[in-house]
């Protein structure tokens, strides 16, 4: 589950923040003890974290090869926020192991880096892990009119899986997404039965019926929220925003920021019930 830290309009998640301290940290180290060496801090400064960040980004590509094989420049679009953590250590783990079958100068100081990264980034999850709320939080008490002039209430959705999006029609990353989450809801197996809404936040109505025409958007789905008030109560103003509430209408998962297809089919995986591919 996504936890960000909001600056104003910026917003950066915390894992994000934890990653680059511990990169910029291990890098720190291996440079003194090279120095310490009379050496230079070398290529294994950049080369390292860049094999681990390739390494990380293919494993989560392969994981979802199905979907990435059908938009195949969507492997390069990072912000989808699609990695591999494991893959990437991994791969450090075996540059590290390459340094000293080869018996390089770096070999101790590129370790002690690794290390540090390592120690600093599995601390810095613990304590995410630790200090998150120990009940998930449950489906807010809200409801809206749809665009078919019903009113839906998300405590009634109880039973299924829900994705809640909140986007508004000005916001490229929530234009960008659209199609990828209409494809799934399409696509979904009558097993999994996730019900997706569209909660605009902020915007007039005709301006939402105009856009949800154009995307083919189902009017039963997309919900008028003019004065934001669901992203407010929910904590989360920045867009797009998607949660993800299992079929006892607990929060499994946030995501802060676009959805690809294969980010969202990880996602849908902790609500429906079934593996991810």
């Amino acid at each position: 589950m996504d936890r960000v830290l909001h600056l104003g309009p910026l917003v950066l998640p915390w894992m994000l923040l934890v990653l680059l301290g511990a990169w910029q940290l291990g890098t720190m180290v291996h440079e003194r003890l090279a120095a310490r060496r009379g050496l230079t801090g070398g290529p294994h400064g950049w080369r390292l974290p860049l094999v681990a960040l390739i390494a990380a980004r293919l494993g989560f590509v392969l994981r979802y090869a199905d979907l990435y094989a059908s938009a195949p420049v969507a492997v390069l679009d990072i912000r989808d926020g699609g990695w591999s953590p494991w893959a990437g250590l991994g791969a450090a783990l075996l540059y590290v192991a390459l340094l000293w079958l080869r018996r390089s100068p770096w070999r101790q100081s590129a370790t002690a880096g690794l290390a540090t990264f390592a120690g600093v980034w599995l601390l810095g999850w613990g304590v995410l892990q630790a200090t998150a709320p120990r009940e998930q939080a449950a489906l807010p008490s809200w409801q809206g009119v749809a665009l078919d002039a019903r009113t839906v209430a998300l405590p009634e959705l109880k039973g299924q899986p829900v994705v809640v999006n909140l986007w508004a029609s000005w916001c490229p990353p929530c234009r960008r997404e659209m199609p990828v989450m209409l494809q799934a809801r399409e696509a979904q197996s009558p097993q999994s039965q996730v019900r997706f809404l569209w909660v605009n936040q902020g915007e007039p109505p005709e301006t939402v019926a105009r856009f949800a025409a154009q995307q083919r958007l189902p009017a039963a789905d997309v919900l008028l929220d003019s004065a934001g008030q669901l992203g407010s109560a929910l904590g989360h103003k920045a867009l797009p925003t998607t949660l993800f509430y299992d079929r006892q209408g607990r929060l499994a998962a946030v995501r802060v920021g676009e959805l690809s297809a294969a980010t969202l089919a990880q996602h849908l995986a902790l609500i429906s019930g079934h593996s991810a591919p």
